[in-house]
């Protein structure tokens, strides 16, 4: 009987590869806030289009949070009554409304990233 010896040498970049994931998770939440921002422009409320270009897009990627938020001194009163008489398809709670039928893609987005990274 031969005693057969194997021998692995492995090296794991740990630091490398969280810093990756990390960039790209960062990446998919701007993507993902980005599109959020895009699919709410369609049904904010809008009169000379002041409200819609106060929006934005943002990412905190050290915490990896991603933020949309719109800022005029009526954004809020706006997007807290849907019982106001929005016309031609804007509607109030339209980024909670935007967020919720959209969410699936939020998932897409991330995996998109972390995808291509790995």
């Amino acid at each position: 009987m031969v005693a057969e010896v194997v021998i692995v040498r492995s090296v794991w970049f740990g630091g490398l590869v969280t810093t990756r994931m990390r960039v790209a998770a960062a990446d998919g939440l701007f993507d993902a806030a980005e599109h959020i921002l895009e699919y709410a422009n369609r049904s904010v409320p809008h009169r000379e289009g002041t409200l819609m270009r106060s929006g934005q897009a943002d990412i905190d990627r050290a915490r990896l949070e991603a933020s949309v938020s719109y800022d005029t001194p009526y954004a809020v009163r706006l997007h807290e009554h849907p019982e106001y008489n929005f016309r031609g398809g804007r509607r109030g709670k339209w980024l909670e409304l935007s967020l919720q039928e959209r969410d699936h893609f939020v998932q897409d987005f991330l995996v998109a990233r972390l995808r291509k990274a790995f």
